[in-house]
Parts: C-alpha cells; sequence; structure tokens
C-alpha cells in the first residue's frame, strides 16, 4: 500500500547538513506539488548564504525565509540565521526571536513542533545528520499528532547524535541511509 503523499515536508540538520541537504534536495522533483521547510543551524552572529549554495542542487526554487511569507508548494525555504521558523497556519510561516533551544536560533523543534500543530497527519518530518540533540522533541511531536518522521541512519551520519537521540526519545517510521531516503522521497512524488 502507497503511502499518502503529506502537505508539508520539513527538514533538520546540524552538522555534516550541507552535504547531506545537497543529496536530499536534489533528489525533489521541479514540480514538488507541497512547500519545503528547512532548519540548518547556522551561526547567529553573521547572514546566511545557505539557499544561494544549495540552489544548484535542487530543482526547486530555494529562498530565505521571511516573516509572515506565504508556503509555497515547488519551493524550499530556510530558516534565517537568529529566528527560528514556525509554521503558523496552513498558508503561512512566521519568523521568531524566542529563546534558543539547545543552544540553536534557529532550532529544529520549534518547526517541527509548529508543523505538526498545523499540518498533522499530513506531515513528513525528515531529521538528518547533527551533532546535539534538537530534533527529538520536534520529531516526538509529529508523530503524536499522526505525522511521519523518517531519520537518517545514524550509523552513516557525519554527526550520529541527532538522529540517535530522536530514534531513541520518540521512534521513527523510517530510519534510513541518505540515499535510500532520496530514492523514497522521489518514489512518494512520482
Amino acid at each position: 500500500m502507497a503511502a499518502s503523499r503529506p502537505h508539508l515536508l520539513v527538514v533538520g540538520a546540524s552538522a555534516g547538513g550541507v552535504a547531506a541537504l545537497q543529496a536530499l534536495l536534489g533528489a525533489l522533483p521541479a514540480g514538488l506539488p507541497i512547500p519545503v521547510l528547512v532548519v540548518l543551524h547556522l551561526p547567529r552572529d553573521r547572514s546566511s548564504r545557505i539557499a544561494e549554495v544549495l540552489a544548484p542542487y535542487c530543482a526547486l526554487q530555494v529562498r530565505e525565509a521571511e516573516d509572515k511569507q506565504p508556503l509555497q508548494a515547488a519551493t524550499v525555504t530556510f530558516a534565517a540565521p537568529d529566528y527560528h521558523l514556525l509554521v503558523e497556519d496552513a498558508q503561512t510561516i512566521a519568523l521568531s526571536m524566542d529563546e534558543p533551544v539547545l543552544f540553536s536560533r534557529p532550532a529544529i523543534d520549534p518547526l517541527f513542533e509548529s508543523a505538526a500543530a498545523v499540518f498533522g497527519p499530513q506531515l513528513l518530518a525528515v531529521l538528518l545528520t547533527g551533532a546535539s540533540s534538537d530534533g527529538s522533541e520536534g520529531v516526538a511531536a509529529v508523530r503524536s499528532a499522526g505525522g511521519r518522521a523518517w531519520l537518517q541512519c545514524p550509523e552513516e551520519a557525519e554527526a550520529s547524535m541527532m538522529p540517535a537521540s530522536a530514534l531513541q526519545h520518540a521512534g521513527a517510521d523510517a530510519v534510513l541511509p541518505l540515499e535510500l531516503m532520496c530514492r523514497r522521497l522521489k518514489e512518494l512524488f512520482a
């Protein structure tokens, strides 16, 4: 039985995340019918060029988040430095200056938790490589709201702590090597 297509894809990554995101975003088809929101842990004290760096690897439009921006299909939106990226409602994102989570702003937990509250079972969350436990509470929120959570296989992640922590804390709907995760995403939207 084929899994139903999600209405939103949220992705979190930290240490080793640029290379993992290159592969993951490169696997998404040009006409992707849903929005993609990404938190990559970034230094808070300088501007980010991550959207510009990853755009050549992705067939979708890639941009940095702005407050009250509409969610847009076939678009990858990255959290801006020093702001949490939140799903405000089914049409809009928001930026937040709330306290850092596990020393990070942007952090993955606020994105996953806000997306789970709005999209519930229509959400797919992907947690990639990282060297903190950020994402664990978010994965728990996604799964308790009926959404799906895919984790990068900790053994092959450049930094295993993030997916391993989420797996221990919240479990997962799939634990996949990055290459297989990319293939599953392609199949999901074929």
